[in-house]
């Protein structure tokens, strides 16, 4: 007799025999035990008046609903130089998506949609590219040579990227190691996405053509906070030059992950540093997972290249239905389809990633190659179940399922179940291998599903459109005398500063560290209350005050020489920074007046203090030192900010208690 299969203790159990462990709790043993190895591609638009390739303005967008005309293409794959197809390609053809693009003339031209050739690469835009390659040791190429990226997703309408390889093998010095760079490329931006349903995709064409550069380091980090350290040195380097582009969206990472056995998976499109621990925790963990899997179904299926999936669709009114999805796709005269996945029992229910097993890669490439829109299956693993046992019985009774068999129920139109059915055998398939080498989106908690396949060398081919740009040796040394600092220079002087090291990733995010010296250099005030006031004082009014756009920072650097000039306490900056942040242009003897500032003698302040004390014994009945001291600079805070420094004033207070 079959022994009675329960899907969540399998979970479980499952989790716990592949030592599955929390990010929180994770030690650099669990990642040396899997083999945890990483590297990163980091995207960064550059601040440039015009886009790569064309005339067109950037930086400028618009709201998804706000266009003059839309595009509709149908991708199709071409050939390498090797008469080949690149494998991305050909799946996304296999979608048989509709591409729409949403088109505003003031930001798009003939040339982004494939009507006209290219015109010369941006100048402003390269001669950044090489600043930051030289910032980060890369050795410059002698001659940039333009090439072409395939994407057939749409991204781009004329269904590839141009590119370029600007510098090659440099390095970045993190705490405790130094990580090897591949090379630095410059490239066009795509579109922005607005839907993806169906087979249907929507773009807007604000951000194509914008200039990025793209920097890729070789997989040399071997835990999570090295990955985020690594990603955070290149934005902040990027970001010393000021001429980049901030916000949301103008950087974004991809991350490559395998694990020991594993293969290279890519997670496309991080846009916050800050996810990188939790994404590739994960999915190291995820790829051990799966080789968790091989190993079970080698033990069970010996014969892999024999086995094969079986369906037969049902029929909806001999089954008691309820779940709504299956009444929906009643409903819409779709196709109801059960699989039989032999010797799958167990698997579809193995962990993956936190609150994910095998059966969401299953549902995940049906999402992406059939465009069935989630829910799109269900299965005989379920934790908590779509259908009635009696139903589910039913189900393997129509497919004369075997006891150590799995079931997947999925449905959609007639057109799509062909590619359905082969989207589930082919991934099934691949679970026999181990890890398939593909691109994954990433979610903010720390899970990622199936995008792509990961491309290959077959999808890039020259650009017969362009020439050839040669980079001469002057050229290139004129632009390394313009260097600005290096980050590293930076985090030691502020280090030597003594400036709180919480602070020095808000400072190097927002490149503020030239501002900071040149208030301390110019202006001569302390340097640990400058950086400190920057870190902690501005990233707190940042979060919970609304700017005008573009906010210029230098207005800070008016504010403290106002101050001194004023010969007021520093303090006081503190108290008018709200005020600026959200008013940058009112007058700064205004925005005294707005805080109801009162300028007051600073020996008029210090006579308050004896009579302060004798209060202080008579109603408090005390004379604990700090007790006291603390209890008259309440009563003198009001007055004395802005008037005399608190350090100073808190010195007298004590000399005369």
């Amino acid at each position: 007799m079959t022994k009675k299969f329960d899907p969540r203790k399998n979970y479980e159990a499952s989790k716990k025999k592949i030592g599955y462990v929390p990010r929180k709790d994770a030690t650099q043993k669990d990642y040396d035990r899997i083999g945890f190895m990483s590297g990163l591609e980091v995207h960064q638009q550059l601040l440039t008046s015009r886009k790569l390739f064309c005339n067109c303005p950037a930086g400028l967008y618009h709201d998804d609903d706000d266009y003059d005309a839309e595009l509709i293409r149908h991708m199709r794959p071409t050939l390498s130089e090797l008469g080949e197809y690149d494998g991305t390609a050909l799946m996304e053809f296999k979608t048989r998506k509709e591409i729409i693009y949403r088109v505003k003339n003031e930001t798009t031209c003939t040339y982004e949609v494939d009507d006209t050739p290219p015109f010369p690469l941006n100048r402003e835009a390269l001669e950044i590219a090489i600043e930051i390659s030289l910032l980060s040791k890369l050795n410059i190429v002698g001659e940039v040579h333009i090439t072409r990226k395939q994407y057939l997703d749409g991204s781009i309408p004329t269904g590839f990227q141009r590119t370029a390889i600007i510098g090659v093998e440099g390095a970045i010095p993190l705490r405790h190691k130094t990580i090897r760079l591949i090379q630095l490329s410059i490239e066009e931006d795509a579109c922005r996405e607005i839907s993806d349903i169906g087979h249907v995709r929507t773009y807007k064409t604000d951000r194509l053509g914008m200039p990025l550069i793209e920097t890729v380091t070789y997989p040399e980090c071997i835990n999570p906070d090295e990955v985020k350290e690594a990603c955070d040195y290149i934005r902040f380097l990027n970001r010393s030059t000021g001429k980049v582009r901030t916000g949301i969206g103008a950087g974004r990472e991809d991350v490559n992950v395998s694990c020991r056995g594993g293969s290279r998976v890519e997670i496309k499109g991080v846009s916050h540093t800050r996810w990188i621990p939790e994404l590739t925790h994960n999915e190291c963990f995820r790829q051990w997972a799966l080789l968790a899997v091989r190993s079970e179904l080698q033990k069970k299926i010996p014969e892999t290249e024999k086995w094969n999936i079986s369906h037969e669709y049902l029929r909806f009114h001999s089954f008691n239905f309820t779940y709504a999805p299956l009444i929906a796709a009643k409903k819409a005269h779709h196709n109801i389809v059960a699989v039989n996945l032999p010797g799958f029992r167990g698997i579809l229910s193995h962990f993956t990633q936190p609150g994910k097993m095998f059966a969401d890669e299953i549902s995940d490439r049906l999402k992406v190659i059939a465009c069935l829109d989630k829910p799109n299956l269900i299965h005989s693993e379920e934790l908590e179940p779509a259908i009635t046992k009696d139903d589910m019985e039913k189900v393997r009774i129509v497919l004369g399922a075997g006891a150590e068999d799995a079931q997947l129920i999925i449905w959609g139109p007639e057109e799509d179940m062909k590619t359905a059915l082969e989207t589930i055998e082919e991934r099934c398939k691949m679970a026999f291998t181990g890890v398939p080498n593909e691109t994954r989106k990433s979610f903010e908690d720390g899970t990622t599903i199936f995008e792509r396949v990961l491309p290959g060398a077959d999808r890039m081919y020259p650009d017969t459109d362009s020439a050839p740009i040669p980079l001469e040796d002057n050229y290139i040394e004129d632009i390394r005398k313009r260097l600005p600092e290096e980050v590293t220079e930076r985090y030691h002087k502020m280090r030597d500063w003594d400036i709180p090291e919480d602070t020095y990733t808000f400072i190097f995010k927002k490149n503020l560290f030239p501002l900071i010296e040149r208030i301390i250099s110019e202006l001569d005030y302390d340097p640990k209350f400058v950086g400190s006031f920057f870190g902690h004082r501005l990233k707190f009014v940042e979060g919970h005050h609304v700017a005008p756009v573009n906010f210029d920072y230098n207005v800070i650097f008016d504010l403290f020489r106002f101050v001194r000039d004023e010969n007021l306490a520093p303090e006081i900056i503190d108290q008018m920074l709200p005020v600026i942040f959200e008013h940058p242009v009112m007058e700064f003897e205004s925005v005294l007046t707005t805080i109801k500032f009162k300028r007051h003698d600073r020996t008029d302040i210090l006579n308050k203090i004896p009579f302060l004390i004798e209060k202080f014994e008579r109603i408090k009945k005390s004379t604990e030192k700090k007790a006291a001291a603390d209890w008259i600079m309440g009563q003198l805070r009001t007055s004395a900010t802005g008037n005399i420094p608190l350090k100073e004033l808190f010195v007298e207070i004590n000399s005369k208690l």
